[in-house]
Parts: structure tokens; C-alpha cells; sequence
């Protein structure tokens, strides 16, 4: 049983602000309490944004038909149809009802790192039908990343690191960063009969850079209690993931969210941000002592990551006809 949807505010972190202190202080208290924050002045200018819905939009008007072409595949990278993916198999009846557009980093099949699991080639559509696709998609990878290593850096210093420690190549320098564009149908939720835009989730990497959906601050409540989080023109939602959260030793917490949709069509860009596959992911040095001991075994960001992906959707042998 759950309670009504709430509304919430949350911390703004502009990256323009010259008190670097004000913004680890803004995002360590952020991080404590919700595990979510705004994050304005990060340079990418609307005009850009809106560019970058427009050619999302025109990607998922196209025919289901030509979106096929594009399925993903072993790598997840391209299309992913409505209900393809279950992220709260719990409470979910049928899967999310959102269909979605994977692109990662560009890696050359001839390149020797595209033998890893989350690199290699991404799927693009032809030029032929959507001809500054490819251009504006690579353009927004290439910006959104420069945000997140911005505010990796104030999280690294809220945990009492280095600011470039997640700068390292074998973090963020050599990163599993993956854009997904979204379209949810007219469709109307309900929770209590288990039909989500998006079921309840946490993410998997270090941080998100999202549009607005609901959120859970304790996962443990019972009854959950949800918040509403209101879009900021200009700015972004971002939000901690369960690698963060390993990492810190749950000092930070990456939060539950989902989608509940009121019959409006909706559109929305997420900005997934996690380390290089070989990165082992353990309890840094400042967040265990004596009395607060590691939560969590050290796993790699490619095992971790892997195993997330497979329990969440759909065996690509279901899909028959494939990209027929």
C-alpha cells in the first residue's frame, strides 16, 4: 500500500559558482538526505536541449518497422520497443511501458576494446532518413560527460578525496557512458495494479543526468512514500547510483525513482554515468573504520553492470523476427 505523491525541492549545485566549498556542502547535504540535486550553469545551452528532443522525437515517430532495424543488440546499443525492459518485477504486471534508444561510446569493431562488453560500435539510423541524428547524438554524449566528470569531482570531494580521483583512467577516464533518449505513450498508470511508465528502480553507475520523474528517499519504508520532483528549465536532475553507494559504503545512498504516467505523451533524456569495465568497485578508504567495516564485496564495473542489464530486460531471443 502506498501514499500519495508528494512534492519536494531539492539542492542546486551551479557549476559557475566560484565557492567550490558551498557546492560540496549543497551536495554532501543533497547526497545524505535524497541522493538527488539540480545541477545548473553546466554550460550546454537550451538551444542545444532543444535540438536534441527534436531529433529524439523524430526518431520515435518513425514506424515501428524502420525503430526495428535499430533493435539492440548483445551490446545494448539501439532501440528497446515498449515493455521491453521490467524494473520492479515485484509490483510490475507487464514491463515499463516506455520504449527507448541506447548509444554508448563509439568504439570501433576493428578496435581491440570493443571486445568488451559495453564497447564497440553504436547502431545509428540511416542518414537517409534522419540526417543530423547521428551528429547531434555524438555532440550531446561528448557534453554530458563533460558535466558529469564536473560534478564527479565536487562528489570526490564530499567524500573527502581527491577532486580528480574519479578522473582516473580506469574510472571516468575510460567510462561506460551511455546516452538513452526515452518516449513514454499516452499511457495513464497504475500503481496498484502494477502498470509504470517505469517501475521502481535505482541505477546502477556512479551518477544520472535525467529528466523529472517521482522519487523514494527510504526504499525500506513501508509504505513507501513518493515524492514529486519538479523539472528546472535550463538544469538537470541528477541522481546517485548503487555504485556510489558500494563505494561510499552507503553514506550515500542511491535512491529509488520511477515513472507514473497521466496520459501525456512524454519525452525524456538520460545521461548514465559509470567507470571502465576493469574498475573494481570497493569501500574507499574514507568511508570504513573499525566500527563501520565494508558493506559490500569489491566487484568489477563490467560483472556488476552485466548482471543488472540481464536481470532487467528482455532475452533478445524473444524477438523472433528480430530486425526483419
Amino acid at each position: 500500500m502506498e501514499s500519495s505523491t508528494s512534492r519536494t525541492s531539492l539542492n542546486c549545485i551551479s557549476l559557475a559558482d566560484p565557492d567550490i566549498q558551498r557546492s560540496v556542502a549543497l551536495l554532501k547535504q543533497a547526497c545524505l538526505d535524497s541522493g538527488f540535486f539540480y545541477v545548473l550553469d553546466h554550460g550546454i545551452s537550451q538551444e542545444f536541449m532543444d535540438e536534441v528532443f527534436a531529433e529524439s522525437k523524430k526518431f520515435f515517430e518513425l514506424p515501428n518497422s524502420e525503430k526495428m532495424k535499430l533493435l539492440r543488440n548483445e551490446k545494448n546499443r539501439g532501440y528497446t520497443p515498449v515493455l521491453d525492459e521490467i524494473l520492479d518485477p515485484e509490483n510490475q504486471v507487464n514491463g515499463d511501458y516506455k520504449e527507448g534508444y541506447y548509444i554508448g561510446v563509439e568504439v570501433p569493431a576493428d578496435d581491440p576494446q570493443s571486445n568488451k562488453p559495453f564497447y564497440g560500435p553504436n547502431q545509428w539510423p540511416s542518414e537517409e532518413v534522419l540526417p543530423k541524428w547521428r551528429e547531434v547524438m555524438e555532440q550531446y554524449h561528448r557534453e554530458a560527460l563533460r558535466v558529469a566528470k564536473s560534478v564527479a569531482r565536487i562528489i570526490a570531494l564530499a567524500l573527502n578525496l581527491d577532486a580528480d580521483f574519479f578522473d582516473r583512467p580506469e574510472m571516468l577516464g575510460d567510462s561506460i557512458a551511455t546516452l538513452r533518449l526515452l518516449h513514454y505513450e499516452g499511457q495513464v498508470s497504475n500503481p496498484s495494479k502494477g502498470v509504470y511508465g517505469a517501475g521502481a528502480h535505482s541505477d546502477y553507475g556512479l551518477i544520472t543526468l535525467l529528466a523529472t520523474d517521482d522519487i523514494c528517499k527510504d526504499r525500506n519504508a513501508q509504505p513507501q512514500v513518493w515524492e514529486y520532483v519538479a523539472p528546472v528549465k535550463g538544469g538537470f536532475i541528477v541522481n546517485l547510483g548503487d555504485m556510489l553507494e558500494r563505494w561510499s559504503n552507503s553514506i550515500f545512498r542511491s535512491t529509488l525513482h520511477r515513472v507514473v504516467l497521466d496520459g501525456q505523451e512524454r519525452y525524456s533524456i538520460a545521461f548514465f554515468v559509470e567507470p571502465s569495465h576493469d574498475c573494481v568497485v570497493e569501500c574507499l578508504p574514507t568511508c570504513k573504520s573499525e566500527t563501520n567495516p565494508p558493506k559490500f564485496p569489491p566487484i568489477t564495473c563490467s560483472a556488476y553492470l552485466s548482471q543488472r542489464y540481464k536481470d532487467t530486460h528482455a532475452d533478445l531471443s524473444t524477438y523472433s523476427d528480430g530486425k526483419a
